[in-house]
């Protein structure tokens, strides 16, 4: 896939991240935007809440010290014109989009002042995070809704435009959680990209160039059908299920990391990043021969 030249990050988070505790991902979002010196916006155009949500996440920045927290609500398309809202994300370090709908996010956003603003800074060096809707709105193409715990067929997801932070890719949230592998496999034999990525709640993967991390207490599905042998998807109708074959998927729990130019997880010194070496390694089977 064609990786952004963009100098920012994206934290991209699979929702319920934790808000109470040690707040991992939180944290990770407020030091790779700054630290105490941060200048965040809290995006709050999903969610029907603004003010609560917004405050909540205000109060939690605000408590690791971070003393600039702006809260900015666009309820209406006219508002992503303002002036004031675009001198807003101008001087933001770090951006964060709340949970709620995803379509609410590009209806009032997509091709106004505000969001080029938004990809400008990203370029510039800013950081990007979104929790829940926030993380379905990365990509070009997003998953607008669809059915979970189910089989691959065609009517179990729909697909709209994305923010496009994160292009070329499927992704998805609330992964494990909600049994959403069904619907992420229907995304990706519709779309024309070859990587999805599912993501469990309090779960985040950090983008970073080519490169991507995992943060949090679940795990990211990686699912790259780049060598997909066979489908059935010109054959089927909307309600039969799909054939995908030679399918390949990785999960990745928290501190390892994946290439998105190779699509392989990185490894160092010829093992996964945070494992250990595995004494005189064989094949499963003949593991289970010696046994």
């Amino acid at each position: 896939m064609a990786v952004s030249k963009a100098l920012g990050q994206l934290v991209i988070i699979g929702g319920a991240e934790d808000k109470q505790d040690d707040c991992v991902i939180l944290r990770e979002f407020v030091r790779r935007s700054g630290g105490t010196q941060a200048h965040l916006v809290i995006m709050t155009v999903a969610t029907s809440l603004p003010r609560e949500v917004g405050a909540d996440y205000r109060e939690i920045f605000e408590r690791m010290g971070v003393e600039q927290v702006k809260i900015l609500n666009t309820p209406e398309r006219e508002e992503a014109e303002h002036p004031e809202a675009i001198a807003t994300i101008a001087a933001a370090t770090g951006v964060f989009f709340t949970g709620g709908d995803q379509a609410r996010i590009t209806e009032v956003l997509k091709n106004t002042a505000l969001e080029r603003k938004l990809h400008q800074r990203y370029k510039e060096g800013a950081v990007i995070a979104g929790t829940s809707a926030g993380a379905a709105m990365m990509p070009d193409m997003m998953i607008l809704e669809g059915e979970g715990e189910t089989n691959p067929r065609v009517e179990v997801v729909t697909m709209a435009q994305g923010m496009g932070f994160l292009p070329g890719v499927v992704i998805d949230q609330h992964f494990a959680e909600r049994g959403r592998l069904g619907r992420l496999l229907s995304a990706i034999a519709q779309q024309p990209v070859v990587l999805g990525f599912g993501i469990d709640e309090n779960t985040a993967i950090v983008v970073n160039g080519n490169e991507l991390e995992v943060l949090g207490a679940g795990s990211v599905t990686v699912v790259d059908v780049a060598d997909l042998s066979h489908d059935n998807l010109s054959e089927t109708l909307r309600d039969e299920p799909l054939a995908l074959c030679d399918v390949r998927m990785h999960i990745l729990p928290t501190g390892y990391r994946f290439d998105l130019d190779t699509r392989r997880p990185l490894v160092s010194e010829g093992r996964p990043v945070g494992q250990t070496p595995i004494a005189d390694p064989q094949p499963l089977h003949k593991r289970a021969i010696a046994s």
